[in-house]
């Protein structure tokens, strides 16, 4: 997998390099720091997987999202992880906006971990999708603080099958997980579907966007106030 890679600190872009190097199935072809000399490398270099920082030169808010917003008109078969040190849900949701399918969305902290990062390449490379579990497990936390919040009507079970789904895993990827057959995962989301109000989504990325949309919107109503 060719890979160019856009980070705009020199220790941390010479770092991941030096840590992707030994990895046989991962080539970085380019490394970048900022958004005109990565758009540049991405369209000489046509990649497989575009790995990015979230905020780089020139404005340092958004420009790993945007690039890949753009990827979706112009090379809509290039994967993109984007690294984040931010565990807020509105990056994750702004990144899935235009679909789900060969994007991830990583914190920063993952790139301790050779394995994770190269997994989440290696996933959106084949057409997949990666949300960190951290920005999952936040999302599921805060929403069941909620009053009548509908995640207490899942078993644990269901919310242990939700948080792994919701990080874009497979039925077979979570079976193995939790040491479940295969049909077993699947009747339990059919069930998790159901308890959350939201339209059955056999397609495992829509899926993902489903759940982090219904997590995020129920986190951001308000509480209801308690009776004195």
């Amino acid at each position: 997998m060719r890979v160019v890679w856009g980070e705009d600190n020199y220790l941390v872009r010479e770092g991941v390099l030096r840590l992707l190097e030994p990895v046989s199935d991962v080539e970085v072809v380019a490394a970048c720091g900022d958004f005109d000399s990565l758009a540049r490398a991405i369209r000489d270099d046509r990649p497989d997987v575009v790995l990015t920082d979230i905020r780089m030169p020139p404005t340092n808010t958004d420009e790993g999202i945007r690039m890949a917003h753009e990827l979706r008109d112009s090379y809509p078969e290039i994967g993109v992880v984007v690294l984040s040190q931010f565990l807020d849900s509105q990056y994750a949701l702004a990144l899935l906006d235009r679909g789900a399918d060969r994007r991830a969305y990583l914190l920063k902290e993952r790139v301790r971990d050779t394995e994770e990062l190269v997994n989440a390449i290696r996933e959106v490379a084949a057409g997949g999708s990666v949300i960190d579990p951290k920005v999952v497990e936040a999302l599921v936390s805060a929403q069941s603080r909620l009053e009548e919040s509908p995640l207490e009507e899942l078993t644990p079970r269901e919310r242990q099958i939700l948080e792994e789904m919701a990080q874009g895993k497979s039925n077979a990827a979570i079976a193995e997980t939790l040491v479940l057959a295969e049909r077993s995962v699947e009747k339990v989301i059919h069930s998790i579907f159901l308890k959350l109000g939201l339209t059955w989504q056999p397609d495992i990325n829509r899926r993902v966007k489903a759940v982090l949309v219904f997590l995020s919107e129920q986190r951001a109503q308000p509480e209801t106030p308690k009776a004195r």
